[in-house]
């Protein structure tokens, strides 16, 4: 089903460009011998145009094949037009290549949350999100693939597995997992597939493929990007958010789709937010920045601590004060949780799909379901689908009513809200998640003895930023900064300070499989 155009391997000797793409100098036109580019791309004549080629032929070379990432599902067929378009205007993006997870409607591909129950689901028309994209001339590359229904379908799935696109492999060791369920976009970001992509969020979908492929991911507040014609799991907690390279471009693909959506009533205040989110960044520093360290959260792994605890030295040297703050989250948080996400998956799936065209489509979840065990050859291969079974038994709205008051006061009023106050604190910090674990079809996902702190931000609907800070053998892993409802800015500021002051080497894609050092240890 993966419906991409690649070109032959054979163009493998050639390489990306993967610095910011600039317009209007001109470039020697790419001769490409004997070889046709993709559809929608013609030899390129600008930088930008240079650019994307280069990153057609990057997909080439790492996407497709036994080893290949999988990241990547369809390209769009108008890329060189699209770029020619922004160059036109005055815009902030300048014809940047932008990857699209492939649960947000775009009007040249069809939308498939990676399950072939929406194979055709074709609307042509764009998410509010992706016509802010165009507007600030952005160039919408193509769709990433993604774990199917961003991983809400069973409680023992892969992440990275969709029966559209396969499993998505970790460019920094193709046997390691991506994490989910922005799984596409996360490697490919790292990869050097596009300038940047847009992954979406409900719980961990974001900064966990961010950290575990070694890129920045920035989850916003709930309400700053528009969820129209995004495939849904939750209105309390569903956000797309930007991956990108470094957290400068996380900031400028923020302020190119973040804005205010008459459809969603989530963004009414987005519009008096959204501010050049780049603005001072080249700048922003960490002298007297107190920021909270949720020492609970470094979880059981001596790696990990001292990868961290590097980081944490970075910043005190860079000026910041640390703060040392001890907090475990309830369970009762978790439960709670759950069943907002399992109520609100049932009610809203029935509204998107009531809002999709086209003939013998599933209209709801137990449409849904019936279509899975119709096609359970390939839909169930590798695991079932009891999330989805379960959603549609939880239909008690006065129990849900409870759970989401609960879920929202123990992760915001109760967690950061009171954690930050109490501390004076102006972020708070844990590590994102371990090193990737090794990819199990069979047995599901495993994270390796780790833990994170950023359930609390997804559940709150807060801000959360993660940045590559170092490598457990050679695997990348990611910091999270933290903070209240509507403190984009200022996490992003905090972000690209540490950023800047960091002293440790991120690794940079193998795209091999991975082997342990046997070097004798000091």
């Amino acid at each position: 089903m993966r419906t991409i155009l690649l070109l032959a391997a054979s163009l493998c000797s050639l390489a990306a460009p993967l610095a910011a793409q600039d317009t209007g100098r001109p470039v020697a036109t790419i001769e490409i011998p004997k070889m046709e580019l993709p559809e929608g791309l013609e030899p390129a004549t600008t930088a930008a145009e240079g650019a994307a080629v280069g990153q057609a032929y990057r997909i080439a070379r790492y996407d497709s094949g036994p080893d290949g990432l999988n990241a990547v599902i369809a390209l769009a067929p108008d890329i060189t037009a699209q770029i020619r378009s922004a160059r036109s205007r005055h815009t902030a993006l300048k014809g940047r290549t932008v990857l699209v997870k492939d649960n947000i409607e775009t009007r040249e591909l069809p939308t498939t949350a990676g399950s072939l129950a929406l194979a055709d689901n074709w609307t042509r028309r764009d998410a509010p999100l992706i016509a802010n994209l165009r507007r600030a001339g952005g160039v919408m590359m193509g769709k990433t693939n993604l774990s199917e229904w961003a991983n809400i379908r069973d409680g023992n799935s892969t992440s990275g597995w969709s029966a559209v696109g396969g499993l998505t492999r970790n460019p920094h060791a193709i046997d390691r997992n991506t994490c989910g369920s922005s799984s596409g976009s996360g490697a490919a970001v790292a990869a050097g597939f596009a300038w940047a992509a847009i992954g979406t969020e409900t719980d961990g979908s974001i900064t966990c493929p961010a950290s575990v492929n070694g890129v920045v991911g920035f989850k916003p507040t709930v309400g700053m990007v528009s969820r129209t014609h995004v495939v849904p799991i939750s209105h309390s907690q569903d956000t797309a958010g930007p991956m990108t390279r470094t957290v400068f471009d996380a900031a400028l693909l923020l302020g190119a789709i973040a804005g205010s959506d008459p459809a969603d009533p989530a963004t009414a205040e987005a519009d008096a937010h959204v501010a050049d989110f780049t603005a001072g960044l080249a700048d922003a520093s960490l002298e007297g920045v107190r920021i909270g360290v949720l020492v609970n959260q470094i979880g059981n792994r001596q790696d990990v601590r001292e990868v961290f605890e590097t980081a944490l030295a970075d910043m005190e040297r860079a000026g910041a004060e640390l703060v040392e703050i001890e907090y475990e989250a309830p369970g009762e948080m978790f439960g709670a949780e759950f069943t907002v996400l399992l109520y609100e998956l049932r009610t809203g799936m029935a509204a998107y799909l009531a809002s999709i065209p086209g003939k013998n489509m599933p209209r709801d979840l137990a449409g849904l379901i019936a279509f899975n065990v119709e096609n359970a050859r390939s839909e169930l291969r590798w695991f079932g689908q009891s999330l989805f079974e379960q959603a549609l038994e939880t239909t008690d709205e006065a129990a849900y009513g409870e759970a989401r008051a609960t879920s929202l006061r123990l992760a915001g009023e109760e967690a950061i809200d009171r954690l930050m106050r109490e501390h004076k604190v102006d972020a708070l910090v844990a590590p994102t998640r371990g090193p990737a674990w090794t990819s199990d079809l069979v047995n599901g996902d495993n994270f390796n003895g780790s833990i994170g702190a950023g359930s609390l931000a997804a559940i709150a609907g807060y801000p959360h930023l993660t940045v590559p800070m170092g490598a457990v053998e050679r695997l990348p892993i990611g910091i999270s900064f933290m903070g209240g409802a509507w403190q984009d800015a200022s996490i992003l500021a905090i972000g690209a300070a540490y950023e800047r002051g960091r002293s440790a080497t991120i690794p940079q894609p193998s795209f091999e499989r991975w082997e342990p050092d046997l070097a004798p240890v000091d």
